[in-house]
């Protein structure tokens, strides 16, 4: 079955619809208490995530030849989203922050390439 989200509408159709972002707390989240807190480091991928995925929503949108290209809009936003799913939280700030910002993504259907599977599956296995 054919899976509609954002990619496939960029790809497949050369126009797209940004899908509202939810927050945590529409998924039940409480906020991590202070023991809790995420990494500076995964915060700074979240945001770098978030700035790439404003961007990518802005080229989409943007009209009369601007400056901003889709395609390079779309891989940097990929490669951000592919950084998340790549880091190995250890501690459980970083655990939770981490699955929580990855299912609101996922409730968005934009979870949805191989490599995302691969990543988070590989940032799992503790390095010997």
């Amino acid at each position: 079955m054919f899976r509609i989200n954002r990619r496939a509408l960029f790809l497949h159709s050369g126009s797209a619809v940004v899908a509202s972002s939810m927050t945590a707390t529409a998924l039940g989240a409480n906020p991590p208490s202070r023991d809790q807190e995420p990494s500076s480091y995964l915060r700074a991928l979240i945001e770098a995530h978030k700035a790439a995925y404003a961007e990518f929503g802005r080229a989409l949108h943007e009209t009369g030849g601007g400056n901003c290209d889709p395609a390079r809009a779309s891989r940097e936003e990929e490669r951000a989203l592919l950084a998340i799913c790549g880091y190995p939280a250890v501690g459980e700030g970083d655990r939770l922050a981490k699955a929580r910002y990855l299912l609101e993504i996922e409730a968005r259907g934009e979870l949805d390439l191989a490599e995302h599977t691969q990543a988070i599956l590989q940032s799992t296995m503790l390095k010997g």
